[in-house]
């Protein structure tokens, strides 16, 4: 049995969509038994979904950014894990696996491209440029309590440079330097391809991070009432032409991502 967990959130109908999304699909396969969404902040809560199931073996995987301050202390201790120490747990019933967030797999770097590559030839206007003339930016949250925050995205800057897809490759982030206004300084390209390392469109994927990066916040929430996306790919900021894709967490990918951190918890 499968349980997709969630953060939540009481306060964008949004944040719950990729678990939704992610949990049709895993049920589509049917690879699992059963496949259930919880959450740590809104209903169905993980406490409440885990005592309503009865099965050999559940696993849990977190749909989270990264290895942080919920994903791997908050959650596995009232959980009953000791991250990363020990993450299986035996009931009377039941033996459940606590498997690492999704965003911490190197796998994620398919998702990223992905994300990146669909944005440009979606919007090619005037035409899509080279790969070799854009620069990637991936953004994040960061935060100072947890410094794990921003090691999953720094991993996957390293791992996309490496492959030469992009003139360069780089992190920005909401709270922590170099901040997501400072890639128009950092970018050595006229052309810029921004994309957020979070799970949902919300708050900080759909008007944080479009008003960074130059646009009008009365504009961006003109779009967002008038069901528009936030920003227009491409945009002229800076004197750069500048994409930016919807978040990571939606995109089709992640179901494999799931699938995998399920194969390692199995071993």
């Amino acid at each position: 049995m499968l349980v997709v967990l969630g953060h939540g959130t009481e306060l964008n109908e949004n944040s719950a969509a990729p678990v939704f999304q992610h949990a049709a699909e895993l049920r589509r396969r049917k690879i699992f038994y059963e496949v259930r969404e919880a959450f740590w902040k809104q209903e169905p809560q993980i406490k409440k979904v885990l005592a309503e199931i009865v099965a050999p073996r559940i696993f849990i995987v977190p749909l989270f950014i990264s290895e942080g301050y919920f994903s791997t202390q908050i959650i596995p201790k009232e959980l009953g894990f000791d991250f990363p120490e020990n993450l299986k747990l035996k009931t009377h019933d039941s033996e459940l696996f606590y498997c690492r967030p999704i965003g911490s797999h190197e796998n994620m770097t398919k998702v990223i491209l992905s994300r990146a590559d669909e944005i440009v030839k979606t919007f090619p206007f005037p035409r899509a440029p080279k790969n070799a003339d854009i620069t990637l930016f991936i953004a994040g949250h960061g935060t100072e309590k947890n410094e794990n925050s921003r090691k999953a995205i720094e991993r996957q800057v390293e791992l996309i440079r490496a492959q030469k897809i992009y003139a360069d490759v780089h992190a920005i982030f909401l709270e922590e330097s170099p901040r997501i206004a400072d890639c128009f300084q950092i970018a050595q390209t006229k052309n810029m391809v921004v994309v957020p390392f979070f799970i949902s469109d919300g708050l900080h994927t759909q008007e944080d991070i479009p008003v960074l990066l130059g646009e009008a916040k009365r504009i961006v929430e003109q779009r967002i009432a008038s069901g528009q996306p936030a920003w227009r790919s491409p945009t002229e900021k800076n004197g750069k032409l500048v994409w930016y894709s919807p978040a990571v967490g939606g995109e089709q990918g992640i179901a494999g991502v799931i699938l995998e951190r399920v194969r390692e918890a199995a071993k």
